[in-house]
């Protein structure tokens, strides 16, 4: 313990030392997500729908047909009742729910206003705004071929969720602090240790009495605590951007934790095969977009070819979107999030394991 807690003092202080990391990882919390969050934009399709037919009719099915003869809504299911629609939503099952109630279609053939509610996911707003206008359209389409042509126009009660003013700044500057742990997680690592095996200090500590798993842990145990406390500052652009925080603080930094173990053991696996800082740095950046494109902050995983969605899952930064997403805009707690939660521990501790055994064989 006192070879480790030596070890740990010499790995910070090199670390705070260190000005261009610091720099870095600051940069990367704060003014890259800025930048990013101001300058991307999403556009989306096959959003998970769940229908709450209480009318069940041929004109409702009709509405439902029209909705999803297209690619942009996928059906998922019929809830029984409201309250399991609302936890449909609330569990991420779907990302927009149609409640049709009784007597839909005799209203609307009467030429009444007949109402529909649409229960929308607005954590990711540009998702949200595509999905109303197209049930809009929709409603619009079947009021012209069902209706009196005198009737009133059809009313429907819209709803947003999570993120009421349908913008998509909250979803990015959110996916941009993901991606900035991403990045910390597995760069850091790397860098460091290919840097020491440049400059010499990884031979030197090999043939003193520290054991190769306390060294291990030294060269990771400070990445997952500076990743950890760097997500603090990224606070600040949250809440200058105006998103909320409905959930507990206290699981989002653990399961930020759990993510880092993820990331802490592709770098250390990547620093295991590289000589040179520049061969883990291009060797970062070749894994680290492969995890970025199948996590869903570029793209939504259900509009990916079906190989690539399995492929997805191995990604832990897919869970992790849900996590921050559920935390902060939804005000979700573990009885929603523990899959995600044990993904990543699964993900996690299998990298980090994985990780260990490598740099094992190479340090000794």
């Amino acid at each position: 313990m006192m070879r480790l807690a030596s070890l740990l003092v010499k790995e910070f202080i090199q670390f705070f030392r260190d000005r261009v990391i610091l720099i870095l990882i600051l940069w990367l919390y704060t003014v890259e997500v800025i930048i990013c969050t101001y300058a991307l934009g999403l556009d989306l399709r096959h959003l998970p729908l769940a229908v709450l037919d209480q009318d069940n009719t041929p004109v409702s099915r009709q509405l439902v047909s029209a909705l999803t003869s297209g690619d942009s809504f996928d059906l998922v299911g019929h809830p029984p009742d409201m309250a399991a629609a609302e936890a449909w939503l609330q569990a991420g099952r779907a990302r927009i729910t149609l409640v049709i109630p009784h007597h839909f279609s005799r209203d609307l053939r009467r030429g009444a206003a007949p109402q529909l509610q649409i229960l929308l996911d607005g954590s990711d707003g540009n998702t949200a705004a595509t999905a109303r206008n197209y049930v809009l359209l929709a409603m619009q389409s079947l009021q012209t071929e069902t209706a009196p042509a005198s009737g009133p126009p059809l009313a429907a009660e819209v709803r947003v969720w999570y993120n009421p003013d349908l913008t998509n700044t909250r979803f990015m500057v959110l996916s941009m602090i993901a991606l900035a742990a991403l990045m910390v997680g597995v760069i850091h690592p790397a860098a460091t240790i290919v840097r020491e095996k440049e400059v010499g200090t990884m031979e030197q500590l090999q043939v003193t009495p520290i054991r190769t798993g306390e060294l291990f842990l030294a060269k990771t145990v400070p990445t997952l605590f500076i990743g950890t406390l760097s997500v603090f500052p990224s606070l600040l652009i949250v809440w200058w951007f105006g998103v909320p925080l409905r959930g507990s603080l206290a699981l989002f930094v653990l399961l930020t934790a759990l993510f880092l173990l993820s990331a802490i053991g592709i770098g250390v696996l990547i620093a295991t095969v590289c000589r040179t800082l520049q061969q883990a740095l291009l060797l970062s950046f070749f894994g680290l977009f492969p995890i970025m494109f199948l996590s869903g902050t570029l793209a939504p995983v259900a509009s990916m070819p079906e190989f690539l969605q399995y492929l997805s899952l191995g990604s832990p930064l897919r869970y992790y979107m849900d996590v921050i997403l559920g935390v902060f805009l939804k005000g979700v707690g573990i009885a929603e999030l523990w899959p995600q939660a044990v993904a990543l521990l699964l993900i996690g501790l299998s990298l980090f394991a994985a990780a260990s055994v490598v740099f094992r064989r190479r340090s000794s």
